[in-house]
């Protein structure tokens, strides 16, 4: 994150800042694992001391998870197991992602979005509409709670124990949890359908969606 600090000027830090939170959101959701949280959060906290503003950095967030979301599903789409399996640096990764995948698809059903790579998404050729829908609120959820949880901890952490600062703590988490227990009420629905031979929202083992 030395982009942050690196710059010269106040506009320029907020400039070069702003695209990382965007490229780094990309780069997470298309597979690259922890650089999203990294950058999100060090952001976060860097519009905390008010050298940023939390609204640009989330919403730089948001639409680089997007991006980065649609970008990673139709290389998965075109290239599928080809690329995933192909031989060379991360192969041993990579084939561990897709039995991840997998699994997560026959366990979750759609909502396997929030914990799997988009490429993986693509390469088990969910629905793209679906894919589109689940990926914002996947991006969405997770910029939220990682960008307004840093932002009210960097605020506490300093001493201004304002409204505004404890609230975005709070909120983050709040985000955060009510992700895990929506997850778990779909979960539990796939499960209820499965148990009484309904049809689940994820079909058979590569074919989620």
């Amino acid at each position: 994150m030395h982009v942050l600090a690196a710059a010269g000027s106040p506009s320029a830090v907020g400039a070069w800042a702003y695209l990382a939170v965007f490229a780094a959101a990309a780069a997470g959701y298309m597979g690259v694992p922890l650089i999203a949280t990294a950058v999100i959060g060090t952001a976060a906290v860097f519009a905390s001391q008010g050298e940023l503003s939390i609204a640009a950095v989330l919403v730089a967030g948001a639409i680089g998870c997007e991006v980065g979301g649609l970008g990673g599903f139709r290389i998965g789409a075109r290239w599928g197991r080809r690329l995933l399996e192909h031989p060379g640096p991360g192969l041993a990764w990579r084939k561990k992602a897709v039995t991840k995948g997998e699994a997560a698809y026959q366990k979750w059903g759609r909502a396997a979005v929030f914990v799997t790579p988009s490429i993986v998404s693509g390469a088990l050729e969910m629905k793209f509409r679906q894919f589109v829908v689940w990926n914002f609120l996947a991006g969405t959820v997770f910029v939220v709670s990682v960008g307004a949880g840093a932002y009210g901890a960097g605020k506490v952490w300093t001493g201004q124990h304002d409204p505004a600062g404890v609230g975005m703590l709070i909120g983050g988490l709040a985000v955060a949890a009510a992700c895990i227990a929506l997850a778990r009420v779909h979960y539990r629905r796939q499960q209820a359908r499965r148990s009484t031979g309904g049809r689940a929202p994820a079909a058979e083992p590569g074919r989620p969606g």
